[in-house]
């Protein structure tokens, strides 16, 4: 019997839950650009009498409903008030990269640490491996100025190299170009797995802060 689509890739689920966070983020992965995004919500579940689960970021009061997914909220000042936010908003301007999935991938990489160094050897805010870094001119990976620079170029790179797939461009930058490449997809390595979903997640809460701070500015 021919293997299913999913079955043949051996993503399963896993990929599904990917794309619909992509979907989440107001995303699309054709297009990495600055359009606002909608508003998001807490995902809530019950169980009827059939056995049945169903979801809504909308319950009735009728049903025994639970939160299944709880809605990360920032506050909405931190997106201008940021200790590294002007370099973060100058590259990004720079090379064309919406500067709250810059953000997105610091805060998964080094939670703005711009001293921290990996195991692995990735150094700074973008955790920009020695050899990365200078295919991107960094001198000094420690450097706020250099790291945010250098990782945002290498960002892009990997943009055009997988024309947009950001599913694909988030795996190569945590994996590597090789692994991709390897596997035809994200790797089945549980670091980059979680890698990818956390700077998804990162990002909608990101979006949502500025929908947010955008809806307040305009009352």
């Amino acid at each position: 019997m021919e293997k299913t689509w999913v079955e043949k890739t051996g993503y399963g689920l896993q990929v599904i839950g990917y794309v619909l966070l992509v979907i989440g983020c107001g995303f699309f992965l054709s297009s990495i650009t600055h359009h606002p995004s909608p508003a998001f919500a807490d995902i809530y579940s019950y169980t009827d009498d059939r056995g049945v689960i169903h979801f809504s970021n909308v319950p009735t009061s009728n049903n025994n409903w639970r939160v299944k997914i709880k809605e990360e909220h920032f506050d909405s000042r931190k997106l201008s008030l940021g200790g590294h936010d002007k370099l973060i908003y100058k590259a990004a301007e720079i090379h064309g990269i919406d500067p709250l999935l810059i953000k997105a991938i610091i805060r998964a990489e080094s939670d703005f640490d711009p001293s921290i160094v990996s195991n692995k050897g990735a150094v700074g805010l973008m955790q920009l491996m020695p050899g990365t870094a200078g295919d991107m001119g960094v001198d000094n990976a420690f450097d706020p100025v250099q790291n945010i620079d250098g990782g945002v170029r290498y960002l892009k790179k990997l943009i055009g190299m997988y024309k947009s797939n950001l599913l694909l461009v988030l795996a190569a930058y945590n994996a590597g170009e090789g692994a991709v490449r390897k596997y035809k997809g994200i790797p089945p390595y549980r670091e980059t797995q979680d890698y990818v979903r956390k700077v998804l997640q990162h990002f909608k809460a990101y979006k949502n802060a500025e929908n947010t701070s955008l809806k307040v500015a305009n009352r």
